[in-house]
Order: structure tokens, then C-alpha cells, then sequence
């Protein structure tokens, strides 16, 4: 029988406050400092169904709600009391770990001899194996290389832990002290959730908290839905890019086809480019998960910002994945990148819901999450490996706000370290922490700016550094309504020196004592025209530094004297200046030059026709159709896309000679 309003929200509010005491219980008893300083990690209770009901608010991310648990729970047959279950791996898991250095711990919770619940949690681990510190690289192809591999199994039967298990672990982890203690503190925090969830059961009898576990799914559920209804029903196309795959030069598209009834979203993703022959793919194995609902998980929970968070939020969103894209990730395909395409997906909705409700959407964030890693050789010969910052790019304006600073609304869980931190625990200094001046697409509303790093190496024998999450490096965050782009991400080694260079994709760099990286975040997108902008808000971005005077005069028309607005010479230069385009969104000069070449129309058909060849053939096929188009493209120069192409008829030739050649097109669908 369903609860009364009363009891339900007395229960819902213990068990939210019985996953906060967990949430703080791991990360204040863990060591790494991508579960203490960072907060990379989360907990829930789940149903018997092994769905969230409770999940704590302490938790600055929501989306991971969207898990698939049951395929882990009923790998292990069995359960007892003070079992925990351990897993890493995306494909035997089910996805419910995405990477490898997600290690994932499950605690069935029982009464009376029957299964009432489960606690959960999981951390990013500094290291699990691979052929990199960190285990994440861009290039890898195949999660073999990618760590050390733990299908569902028993961490803990009864009171005795699996010191055979954890032996093997200690022996494929660069950092074993670490991340044995960090399982250490999740196995106290859901120890402490049973016997809290004990308390509960013991206050409200057992079937009443059952019946609450339905009640708030449900209850979660009509009120998600009553946010969905503010998108219009329709039929809503986007689409955008990551900059390239690694392993090849070519931009690898994201489409979304996203349909909308009373509430109801479906989430079509036909036409997205297939896998990858790198780290970028995403091991959804068919399903909704979160990489693919995180957009409409911050839609709901900004608009019922008291909704409790649970499994309900997502029952009335459903998604269409095309077999063998890269949303669509099948084994032994690597995926240690998975956030990646994700990211331009969030854009996608963004994009589909501004053109069905632009009052409740932002423009493009910046997109670039990049998280910075550095790896050094201890004087016991030992591996220190750490994150040094996450850094932000900006969030897109609103129709009447400017965009948030230095933080942008994606996956907004990590924190940054305290750079006291930084410089004391690694051979490091901290030159520059800033924000991205100029970053922020222009606008009558500007876009967020991004951050800024500058750090150099001290240790004695250097280290590696790698960067996760360079993207936006040539498909600018696009502004929306006459608001400008956003700014591209850098990331240089040794900026102004003679031996300048990029920092690679993804992929780690050894540097030595002396050696500087620079760090430079996109900002979002801008709303509305520049011109309109307010000269005095131009004039406070001016003097907080998140706009240059040159800027200001250029872009926004105003003309800073003394460090102040000129109102005579701003009139009469916004008198003067060119009328803009009447274009719905900038794209940027780069993402339009390629789709001279590569419309959508043109992209749909060539992804219809590579779907039809067998798995093994698609990525060389892709790769010879695009190189024979853009022979430049073949060279792996990062030339930007819009000096690359300086023909679109004589490309648009090739690439059709390359259809014929490589694609029949009577090739079967």
C-alpha cells in the first residue's frame, strides 16, 4: 500500500542523511587525493531491484543515478551478509564501471536473513596498470592496454577479505599503498550505511521501507516529468564534433535526433560516426546510461532543484543507440576517454532544447574538462602519481546572464586541489592560476571565461604530465541569437621558448626540471549581439580582467579611457559597426569551412554506408574516404580546418570520387 506524504518524506530525509554520512565517511578516510581533495567518487542506496533510491546531496554530480547495477549483483551468486562485490570492468559489468580506474563496491544489506537493499560506492583510482600512469591514454585501441581487469566478484566474504584478489591487485597498480587503503575506506562507509539502514528499518518496520522504495522512484518520477514538459513537444537536430580521434586528424561527429511528447524524450543517436580506434568510445553495451542522460539529469534537477534523487528521474527518457558507434562500445575496444564524445552530446541537447525553449538553456558550455596528471620517480624508486588540477572552461550565457566563471555545468563534481597542496606533495610550482582572459564568447551576455594554469617542473628528475579532455581546440563552443563563439583550449609546453610545442592529446610527455605547461581553458558560448551589450558591465569585465580593452573595442565596441567607458567614442564606433549576419548559432570559422565539405546530409549518408560494412572495415574505410578528400588531412597537421580547406568544390569532388571508389552507394543499408 502506498505511503502517506507524511511518512514518505520522514523516511526519504533519513536516507538521505544516512548517504551523506557515507559520502563523507570515504572521503575523509580515503588517501588519494582523487577521492579527498578532488571528489571524484560517489555513493547511493539501491532498491532490491538494485536501483538508486537515495543518493546523497552532498554529492556535487547527480547523473551517475543513471547506473546500471543488476548486471554486477547477479554475476554474484549467493550473497551473504558482509559480502562486498568489487568490479572495474565495463564489459562484464554490465557499464556499470565506464573505465577501468572506476572501481565500483557493492554491499548487499539483509534483515532477518533477506535482502533489503545495497550500499555503493565507487572511486577513481590514481592508478590501476596499464601501459600508462593513471590509466587513461588516448591511444590505446584495445582495453587490454588500458589496466588491470576485475569482472563482478567477492572483495570481502563475510568478515574475510580476498587477500589472494588483493594481492593481484597490489601487483598492477603503480601506486598499491593508495588505492588497497581507498577500497579500505569505501568497505567503512557502506559498512556504516548498513548499520544505518539498520536504524531506519528498526524505526519504521521493513515493509514500510520497501514500500518507500517504490513510492520515491514513483514520486521522483511525475515530478521529472513535469520538468520535461517545459520542452516543447517536436522533433529537435543537433550535432557537433570532437576535434579529432588521435589516431587520425579527422573530426569525429555527434549527432542527436532528440524527440520530445508530454514529457516523454527520446534520445536518438542514428547517424553518430562509428567506434573509434582509440580511447573515446563509450561502453553504454545498448543501453540509457549516464554518459547519455547527464544533459537532461542538470535540465531536471536545476528546475525541481528538491526533487529526491533517485532511478525515477529517468523513467520518462529512453534512447536509440546505433550498434557500433562510438556510443555504442563493444569489447575489446578501449574506452578510457569515455567522457569525451559525452560532452559533445551534452551539446547536442543544449543545442535541441534552445531551439525548442531557448528561456531555459544556456549557450554551449566551454567543453573542455581537462584533467592534468603528473607522474615523478621518487628517491625510493618508487611512482607518485597525482592529479595536479581539473580545469574548468566556462558555462554558456543566458538569455539574461551572463555565464558562470571558470565552471561550467557538466560534470560539475571536481573540485580543485589547494595549490599549497600541489607544490607540497610534487616536484611542481604554480606559476599561474587565473582565469582565461578573452575566453568568453562575446555576446550581449557573455560566456563564462575559463580557467588558466601555468606550472613548472622542479624535481630533479621531471616527470610525465598528460592532459585528459584537450578538446575544443578547433570546433569552438558555439554561441547562440548573434552571440559569439567561445575561445579554443591550449595547452603548450615551454610557451616563448625556442623548444615551444604543444602538449599531445590525451597522451602522456616527458618533461624535464625547468620545463613549463601552459594551460589555457575555452570559454562558453555568448547570447545576443555585442554591440548590444551593456557598455558598463563591458567596463567591469574590463577591470576584472575577463576582457581585454582591445577586446572591448573590438568585439563589444566600447572604448575604455582610463579605465573608464568613453561614451562619445563608444557611440559613435557602435554607430559605425557592421551589421552581423543573422545566423541562429556561431559555429565558428573551422566547423564551418568543414561542413563546406561534410553537410549533414552528405554526413548521413557516408555513416549509412560505412554502418553496412562489417565492424573490422569501418575505421579504415572512414579513415581513406576523409584522407581522399583532404589529402592535408593525411599529414596529422593540426593546420586549422578553415586555411586546410581552401576549395570546398574541389573537395567535395574528391570525396564523392571516394564514395564511388570505397562506398558503393548501392552498398546494402
Amino acid at each position: 500500500m502506498q505511503l502517506d506524504p507524511v511518512t514518505l518524506e520522514i523516511i526519504s530525509r533519513k536516507l538521505i542523511a544516512l548517504t551523506d554520512e557515507i559520502y563523507f565517511t570515504v572521503q575523509r578516510t580515503a588517501r588519494s587525493s582523487y577521492v579527498n581533495e578532488v571528489a571524484d567518487f560517489a555513493v547511493a542506496l539501491l532498491d532490491t531491484n538494485g536501483d538508486v533510491f537515495a543518493y546523497p546531496p552532498s554529492a556535487s554530480f547527480n547523473f551517475l543515478i543513471d547506473t546500471n547495477f543488476k548486471t554486477a549483483i547477479e554475476a554474484v551468486p549467493d550473497l551473504e551478509p558482509g559480502d562486498v562485490i568489487i568490479t572495474n570492468d565495463p564489459y562484464t559489468s554490465g557499464g556499470l564501471s565506464t573505465h577501468l580506474p572506476d572501481v565500483h563496491l557493492i554491499q548487499p544489506y539483509f534483515h532477518e536473513g533477506r535482502i533489503v537493499g545495497y550500499g555503493w560506492s565507487f572511486i577513481h583510482s590514481l592508478d590501476f596498470g596499464g601501459n600508462v600512469p593513471g590509466s587513461v591514454s588516448a591511444a590505446s585501441h584495445e582495453i587490454f592496454q588500458e589496466g588491470f581487469r576485475i569482472p563482478p566478484m567477492k572483495l570481502r566474504k563475510g568478515d574475510a577479505l580476498n587477500e589472494e584478489l588483493l594481492s593481484l591487485i597490489r601487483l598492477n597498480t603503480r601506486v598499491p599503498d593508495v588505492t588497497i587503503a581507498d577500497f579500505k575506506a569505501m568497505m567503512g562507509a557502506l559498512e556504516t550505511g548498513n548499520r544505518r539502514y539498520g536504524d531506519v528499518i528498526e524505526r519504521f518496520g521493513v515493509d514500510t521501507v520497501l514500500q518507500a522504495q517504490v513510492d520515491l522512484l514513483n514520486y521522483t518520477a511525475a515530478r521529472a516529468r513535469d520538468v520535461l514538459r517545459r520542452i516543447p513537444d517536436g522533433v529537435y537536430d543537433f550535432w557537433d564534433y570532437l576535434d579529432d580521434d588521435v589516431v587520425t586528424n579527422i573530426p569525429l561527429r555527434v549527432r542527436l535526433r532528440m524527440e520530445v511528447k508530454d514529457g516523454q524524450v527520446l534520445l536518438d543517436l542514428t547517424g553518430t560516426d562509428p567506434e573509434t580506434q582509440s580511447a573515446f568510445n563509450v561502453p553504454s553495451l545498448g543501453r540509457r546510461m549516464y554518459w547519455l542522460s547527464f544533459r537532461l539529469t542538470g535540465i531536471i534537477t536545476t528546475f525541481d532543484p528538491d526533487i529526491p534523487r533517485n532511478a525515477g528521474l529517468y523513467r520518462g527518457i529512453s534512447v536509440r543507440n546505433q550498434p557500433g558507434s562510438v556510443f555504442d562500445a563493444r569489447p575489446p575496444i578501449a574506452v578510457g576517454l569515455r567522457h569525451s564524445a559525452p560532452y559533445r552530446l551534452f551539446d547536442c541537447v543544449t543545442g535541441a532544447v534552445l531551439q525548442a525553449n531557448p528561456e531555459i538553456m544556456s549557450a554551449a558550455m566551454g567543453g573542455s574538462m581537462a584533467t592534468f596528471r603528473f607522474t615523478e620517480k621518487m628517491p625510493d624508486d618508487t611512482l607518485r602519481v597525482e592529479v595536479v588540477e581539473p580545469l574548468r572552461s566556462g558555462m554558456g550565457a543566458l538569455d539574461g546572464r551572463d555565464g558562470v566563471d571558470a565552471r561550467d555545468n557538466s560534470i560539475n563534481n571536481m573540485r580543485n586541489r589547494p595549490l599549497e597542496l600541489v607544490e607540497m606533495e610534487q616536484g611542481l610550482r604554480v606559476l599561474r592560476y587565473d582565469i582565461n582572459p578573452d575566453s568568453g564568447g562575446a555576446g550581449k551576455y557573455r560566456g563564462g571565461v575559463g580557467q588558466s594554469l601555468t606550472v613548472e617542473l622542479t624535481g630533479e628528475n621531471g616527470g610525465d604530465i598528460q592532459i585528459s579532455g584537450l578538446e575544443r581546440s578547433r570546433m569552438a563552443p558555439w554561441g547562440y541569437a548573434g552571440g559569439k563563439s567561445g575561445a579554443l583550449v591550449s595547452a603548450v609546453i615551454n610557451e616563448g621558448r625556442p623548444d615551444e610545442r604543444p602538449v599531445p592529446k590525451g597522451m602522456p610527455v616527458r618533461l624535464k626540471r625547468g620545463d613549463t605547461v601552459t594551460l589555457r581553458m575555452p570559454g562558453g558560448g555568448g547570447i545576443g549581439n555585442p554591440m548590444e551589450r551593456d557598455p558598463a558591465a563591458v567596463e567591469t569585465d574590463v577591470r576584472r580582467g575577463f576582457v581585454s580593452a582591445e577586446a572591448a573595442r573590438a568585439v563589444y565596441g566600447v572604448v575604455i579611457s582610463d579605465g573608464a567607458v568613453d561614451a562619445d567614442a563608444t557611440a559613435q564606433l557602435r554607430s559605425t559597426a557592421q551589421e552581423q549576419a543573422d545566423e541562429l548559432f556561431s559555429f565558428g570559422t573551422q566547423r564551418l569551412a568543414w561542413e563546406s565539405v561534410f553537410p549533414d546530409e552528405v554526413m548521413l549518408d557516408i555513416n549509412r554506408r560505412l554502418y553496412a560494412l562489417p565492424r573490422a572495415r569501418r575505421h579504415d574505410v572512414r579513415k581513406e574516404i576523409f584522407y581522399s578528400a583532404l589529402p592535408a588531412l593525411r599529414e596529422g597537421t593540426k593546420i586549422p580546418l578553415d586555411q586546410l580547406i581552401s576549395d570546398p568544390s574541389e573537395a567535395r569532388a574528391r570525396l564523392a570520387e571516394a564514395l564511388d571508389r570505397l562506398l558503393p552507394a548501392h552498398a546494402p543499408a
